[in-house]
């Protein structure tokens, strides 16, 4: 089979147009054409349905594009292990965690890595789906609970707890609450139980919300719950990680608090030997060894 027109193929797969398939891969619609319609020939069938606006993949073609998407994502790692033969660190690494942890602790933290590592490009993508990295969605993940997926390499590096924060206007304005049932007379702002999250969590809040709150603020991440509390909507929900940045969040009872939730980075088997990877997982564990440290010593004063 034609390496070249399966590359063209793949790029109007992925546009949905030939004309923009043509502008990425610099060719005129008229080339690409003739040579999605000698790909269609040599295999004798359609790969995709015509319509005014635009193209869309057949069965046939849904098949081959499943297979174009995996040699491209098998290209990508041999690109991306052979840029990591050099001696520096430098080129594109996607890192994947969730909303709340990737803006609340760690892309505070990026400028020192940048810092040290001036011509490395982060591709951060936040979200609560847990990307596949076997298949190449991401090269290294941070979640909160040991990945599943196999052929990876994953390393614990702390765990947080969830805590109940207000701010200092807000306790001087409602009240300090003394007990959990005193709930009843605040807002409440957490999680929504039905938003994809860990269960550490979703047993607080479910526990919380059996005192018949009467007023809440659900959010689908930790950094909403956070920029309603810093705005004196409530008393929030949030894994105690916030505290070291927002110092002037007050911890409301105190005895109130979640189970552990691990956190834990992993990366595919495959790039073990990946000089970003490698500087990328060094520079979050010295952060967190950074952390413990200065919580340590918050205690010690």
């Amino acid at each position: 089979m034609d390496w070249d027109k399966l590359r063209i193929f793949h790029a109007v797969a992925d546009a949905g147009s030939l004309t923009h398939a043509g502008d990425v891969l610099h060719l005129s619609q008229s080339a690409v054409s003739r040579q999605i319609r000698a790909l269609e020939e040599s295999l004798d069938t359609t790969l995709f349905h015509r319509h005014a606006r635009g193209l869309i993949l057949t069965e046939q073609g849904e098949l081959l594009f499943d297979a174009t998407r995996a040699m491209s994502k098998r290209l990508e790692t041999a690109a991306a292990r052979i840029r990591d033969s050099e001696d520096e660190v430098f080129g594109e690494l996607r890192v994947t965690t969730t909303t709340g942890f990737g803006t609340l602790w760690l892309a505070p933290r990026l400028p020192a890595l940048y810092a040290k590592y001036p011509d490395l490009k982060i591709d951060l993508m936040l979200e609560e789906r847990v990307l596949d990295l076997p298949m190449r969605e991401a090269d290294v993940a941070i979640r909160m609970k040991e990945p599943s997926q196999a052929d990876l390499i994953r390393k614990r590096l702390m765990s947080v707890n969830m805590r109940l924060y207000a701010t200092p206007e807000y306790l001087a304005a409602r009240g300090t609450p003394q007990e959990l049932e005193d709930l009843k007379r605040h807002r409440l702002v957490c999680q929504n139980v039905h938003a994809a999250q860990v269960s550490a969590n979703l047993t607080l809040v479910q526990q919380l919300m059996s005192y018949d709150i009467p007023s809440t603020l659900t959010v689908n991440n930790y950094f909403g719950v956070l920029q309603a509390v810093l705005n004196h909507l409530g008393i929030g929900v949030l894994p105690n990680y916030v505290t070291e940045d927002f110092t002037n969040l007050v911890r409301v009872l105190p005895d109130v608090e979640s189970n552990e939730v691990p956190v834990f980075l992993a990366y595919p088997e495959e790039l073990r030997h990946s000089k970003r990877v490698a500087a990328f997982r060094d520079f979050v564990i010295e952060e967190i060894f950074a952390h413990r440290k200065r919580q340590r010593e918050g205690r010690e004063e």
